[in-house]
Formats: C-alpha cells, sequence, structure tokens
C-alpha cells in the first residue's frame, strides 16, 4: 500500500460511522457536498465509493408515501452521556465507547456514535427540515441501525444547545464531551417511525443500513441551527431514489 492510500485507508477510518471512536481525518477530504466532490460525483471519487453511483438501495430518501405496518417498537436504552466529540471535516460527532442499547424486536445493536446534517436529509411529503440527528448503532453481524431524528427551529433543547455551545469550531481530533449530553434529550416524545432498508449517506454509501426515521421532528432554537450552520451550511446528501424498496409506518 503506497503512503497516498494508506491516508485514505485512515481517512476512511476516521469517517466511518462505526469504525472505532475516532473522527479526525489524516488527510483532507476527498469528497464534499458540492462542487467537482460533490454527491453527483461521489461514485467516481474511489473504487470503493462506486455504490454511491450504482447502488439501488441508497439513502436519503423523500417519503411521500408509507405502508402502516405492525413494527415492533423502538427499544432504547443508551449510555446518558457521550465519551468524545469531534469537528471531523463533515459534521459534529459524539461518539460513545458504550454507548447502550438499541432493541427492535429480536434484533440488538448498539450505540456508537451520533451526528448532525443541516438541513434535514430525509424529505416527508415534500418538506425538509432544518437539521437531522443520526444515531448510528451496530449490531453482533456488523449491520447498521440508523434512528434518525428530524429537527425543526421552535422551543430550545437544552442537549442540542449543549453541543453546539460546546462543538469545535475547527477539523481536529476528538476530545472530552460535556458530560450533560444525553443522547436522549435528542428524542421526541412520540417514537413511532419510518422504517426502509437504505445505506450510509455518506462515502462509502454501503447498503448495510435499516433505518428508522422517528415520524415527530424535536424543535431546538434558531440561534442554536444558526451556530451549526456557520460551521456546516449544507452538509446534507439529496434525497435518492426510492427503487423498489417499500417505506413501512409504525404509530
Amino acid at each position: 500500500m503506497n503512503r497516498r492510500r494508506m491516508l485514505k485507508a485512515l481517512a476512511g477510518l476516521a469517517l466511518c460511522p462505526v469504525c472505532a471512536n475516532i473522527g479526525f481525518a489524516a488527510e483532507e477530504a476527498h469528497w464534499s457536498y458540492e462542487g467537482a466532490h460533490g454527491p453527483d460525483h461521489w461514485g467516481d471519487l474511489d473504487p470503493a465509493d462506486r455504490v454511491c453511483s450504482i447502488g439501488t438501495q441508497q439513502s436519503p430518501i423523500a417519503i411521500d408515501s408509507s405502508i402502516e405496518a405492525e413494527l415492533p417498537p423502538l427499544q432504547i436504552a443508551w449510555a446518558r452521556q457521550a465519551d468524545t466529540i469531534v469537528n471531523n471535516g463533515h459534521t459534529i460527532q459524539l461518539n460513545f465507547s458504550e454507548g447502550g442499547a438499541l432493541t427492535v424486536g429480536p434484533e440488538r445493536y448498539t450505540l456508537v456514535q451520533f451526528h448532525f446534517h443541516h438541513p434535514s436529509e430525509h424529505l416527508i411529503d415534500d418538506k425538509r427540515f432544518a437539521m437531522e440527528a443520526h444515531f448510528v448503532h451496530r449490531n453482533a453481524s456488523g449491520s447498521l441501525g440508523v434512528v434518525g431524528a428530524l429537527i425543526a427551529t421552535g422551543k430550545p433543547n437544552p442537549v442540542f444547545a449543549k453541543v453546539t455551545a460546546t462543538m469545535p469550531p475547527s477539523e481536529g481530533p476528538p476530545v472530552k464531551a460535556e458530560p450533560d449530553i444525553d443522547p436522549a434529550g435528542l428524542l421526541p416524545a412520540k417514537r413511532g417511525y419510518y422504517r426502509y432498508s437504505g445505506s450510509l449517506t455518506t462515502p462509502p454509501c454501503s447498503e448495510t443500513v435499516d433505518w428508522f426515521l422517528l415520524r415527530d421532528p424535536i424543535e431546538v432554537a434558531e440561534a442554536d441551527v444558526a451556530a451549526f450552520a456557520k460551521l456546516y451550511p449544507l452538509n446534507a446528501r439529496p434525497a435518492q431514489k426510492l427503487d423498489r424498496r417499500f417505506v413501512l409506518r409504525s404509530d
């Protein structure tokens, strides 16, 4: 492996949502959200990212219709605080060494990290929200389960306020997170959700994700959204084709 390939591999580990608790790329990221390295070109930037262009179960999606189904409830028993917070050059991310569990029917996942997109990546009935939080989990077989929480502007949310007040202003290595950033504080009271099979929304766009998108948004202060947007004016992938997939909906 030559030096450039080695650095790219390290960068991939840094950005991988399930690879250790690392968030700092070893070289300047080779993909972005705009221009020649933007989403339309992700699949051409590296052979390892080809599925970004040719995949048939890509995320995010626009949910215009769904099928009501008897889905198991999301049983969430997360750790009450993150270990580290990082500005990784693409988002603000909080990492866990022991993140607690998400149980969906017989499937059990462990929380690895959560991060944010501005604006939201998923659309509901053609509506895009101010932001979206992704809680990334991994199960024993290595498959991923991502809980998505849509974010609207409104009343302040103390957890998100703490994130924006303490987020690193520039890209760098992880630092210790404030102890009162409880991920459960970023969830709505009702846990009805949409479920579909999809992918990571960043390279390598791996199609190994069970998506659980919460139907009800949370509210955060407009000033806190603006603070995040100063760092990341746009870090949302456009909606992808649904192809032959179905979206299921719980109460």
